[in-house]
């Protein structure tokens, strides 16, 4: 195949631009303009094209065999965009450096193509296109088009060095999960119904208003803490808390920068949307601005699903281009609106399959957990286990709310949780112990989950030798490697998960780790290491089944540990099958992992 570098240079302003808008809505926009297009195949010249719409297009279509090509672009999200949307392109392979750049780095660090060709050594960004801000191509004079032009060229030079240096040690099976997930955004398969939106739209607008009216909540409640506390409270809502900065002490965490407050704006009760919104002093909730989102889109054409590949310092995919769909809400009366509106093309299916449990069944196979890990194989209800553990009594006997706890504890006490955080976890789900049973819970959790615990301590000390820029294993052999060099761990996919600056103090508490993020320094230890493995692992897990599973339908959609497809009406039973087998399939190195999957389908997401 070739390899196609390209790069677009299009009309923007101060409102007009990515900075201020999707690139869903800027590229389909009728103020869309291609100013002009650089291209380079393999390592000849770069050719720089300006002219028409109809110009630029006969050009592109006619001038290189796109279906034998591999099209890598930094940012590919909006130049595949371009390509496929405004001019009708489909290359066999799409590729990025952008995304590249995030997985061989980390999510940390400028991902930008200055930074990376400063990274290394390439050469410079230009800077031309800031001169090109509100013009259109007729604004050009013949000189600018060609500074312009050149500027272009520079940047597709830099893009083919950069991904020729980054191929080198980058994971071939990685490039074929970047172009699956490009190909979700570029060549969009998923329709929305405007209708369903503009009426939840209506109802959601009405419910917020009758709430804040019927609640009798004035801004003196909204604004004064302790209150506000007590209506959050009234919802079944622990409200957050934080150390006061000033004080030392136990604090309300309501402010527009506190992480926990500002979650609750996506809150799956829209009253609890609607009393943050308030409070926040916006006008809409986030689920009004979303469903907007989706009913501007729904105008404009088919939904272009933008999943970031590699957005956590884990790999996992994330939201991105202001829809998040890995957060969808699909609980609450209304909750499931967004979901149900998003439907299959004409003739088609939706399939969605979802991973069951992955992160806790590949926590007790990479701890050698062998008593869970066959638990899990055998199908056993791993939950009332736990819970009859803790309750000291047969199976058959667990009710249904020790059920829950025993749920709660497998899902959240594996990663080291102590017992007053446990504690609050349960009251958040409406299930409320004293701090002495939660103490004993999570005792027992550790008594009989040894192995898993023995993990934490591993881990550990891999943080010990990291920081000393030692080695040591953790978990499974052959599973996990450390790469002191990089303060990193090496994941099965090849890629590194990394601590960057990883160093160690003394507290009254003992020795503690801290390592180098954007938002600053951020604590680490060994079960919070567990954690961030275990769901790296789970992340190679279905992003190789979704490879799997690509191979024969179209993958449209994939969040979290789930993987949805578009088939054929009539091939909807056959299709699920393979799907399941797909999810059920674990790669090589993985071998006696005992995974398992649900599946559904539907005409739409929210139904399957």
């Amino acid at each position: 195949m070739n390899l196609i570098t390209i790069d677009f240079e299009t009309y923007y302003d101060r409102e007009f631009s990515l900075s201020k808008i999707t690139t869903e809505e800027y590229v389909r926009s009728d103020m869309f303009e291609v100013i002009g297009v650089a291209v380079k195949v393999n390592n000849e010249e770069t050719v720089w094209a300006s002219g028409t719409y109809e110009q630029i297009r006969d050009w592109l279509q006619k001038s290189f065999n796109w279906a034998d090509s591999m099209v890598v672009a930094h940012n590919t999200l909006f130049d595949g965009a371009i390509l496929n949307w405004r001019f009708g392109i489909y290359p066999r392979v799409w590729l990025d450096t952008l995304c590249m750049g995030r997985a061989l780095h980390g999510v940390e660090v400028g991902g930008s193509l200055k930074a990376l060709a400063e990274r290394y050594k390439l050469g410079e960004k230009g800077t031309e296109v800031l001169n090109a801000l509100g013009k259109h191509r007729a604004d050009f004079t013949e000189e600018e088009l060609s500074r312009y032009g050149d500027y272009c060229i520079n940047d597709v030079e830099l893009t083919y060095a950069l991904f020729n240096k980054m191929a080198r040690k980058f994971p071939k099976q990685e490039l074929k999960i970047i172009d699956l997930t490009l190909r979700m955004f570029i060549e969009p398969r998923l329709e929305l119904d405007l209708e369903m939106l503009e009426q939840h739209l209506v109802e959601t607008k009405a419910r917020k208003e009758a709430l804040l009216e019927s609640s009798g909540v004035d801004k003196a409640e909204l604004m004064s803490n302790d209150k506000f506390g007590e209506l959050l409270k009234s919802f079944g809502v622990e409200p957050p808390m934080k150390i006061s900065a000033k004080t030392g002490k136990q604090a309300w965490a309501f402010a527009k920068t506190d992480e926990e407050f500002k979650a609750l704006a996506d809150h799956p009760d829209d009253r609890v949307q609607a009393l943050v919104a308030a409070r926040l002093g916006t006008k809409s909730t986030l689920e009004e601005t979303r469903t907007q989102r989706f009913i501007d889109i729904a105008k404009r054409g088919s939904l272009p699903v933008p999943i970031r590949y590699y957005a956590a310092h884990t790999g996992r995919f994330g939201g991105d281009d202001k829809i998040n769909m890995q957060n969808l809400p699909s609980r609450g009366a209304n909750g499931n609106k967004l979901k149900k509106s998003i439907i299959a093309p004409e003739g088609y299916t939706i399939i969605d399959a979802d991973s069951a449990q992955i992160e806790a069944r590949v926590l007790a196979w990479l701890a050698g957990q062998d008593d869970l890990v066959m638990a899990f194989a055998e199908g056993k209800d791993v939950y009332k286990k736990m819970a009859s553990a803790i309750y000291g009594k047969p199976e058959f006997e667990i009710t249904k709310d020790e059920r829950f706890v025993g749920k709660t504890t497998i899902l959240g006490a594996g990663y080291g949780m102590g017992a007053v955080k446990f504690q609050a976890q349960l009251k958040t789900m409406g299930a409320e112990v004293e701090l002495e049973e939660s103490r004993r819970i999570i005792d027992i959790y550790r008594r009989t989950n040894d192995a898993v615990v023995r993990l934490w301590r591993q881990a550990q000390n891999a943080l010990v030798n990291l920081s000393r820029g030692d080695s040591s294993p953790i978990g499974r052999a052959g599973v996990l490697e450390l790469v002191p060099a990089e303060s990193a761990i090496r994941l099965p996919s090849g890629l590194l998960m990394r601590y960057d600056d990883l160093r160690f103090t003394e507290t009254d508490k003992g020795v503690e780790f801290h390592y180098q993020t954007r938002k600053g320094r951020t604590r680490i230890y060994g079960g919070k290491v567990i954690e961030n493995v275990c769901q790296a692992i789970a992340r190679c897990i279905i992003a190789e089944q979704m490879l799997r599973i690509g191979k024969r339908y179209k993958v449209v959609l994939t969040v979290h540990d789930a993987i949805a497809i578009v088939v054929r009406n009539a091939e909807v039973e056959e299709a699920k099958l393979y799907v399941e087998s797909c999810m059920r399939w674990v790669p090589e190195w993985a071998t006696g992992l005992p995974v398992n999957c649900e599946s559904g389908y539907g005409k739409s997401y929210g139904d399957c």
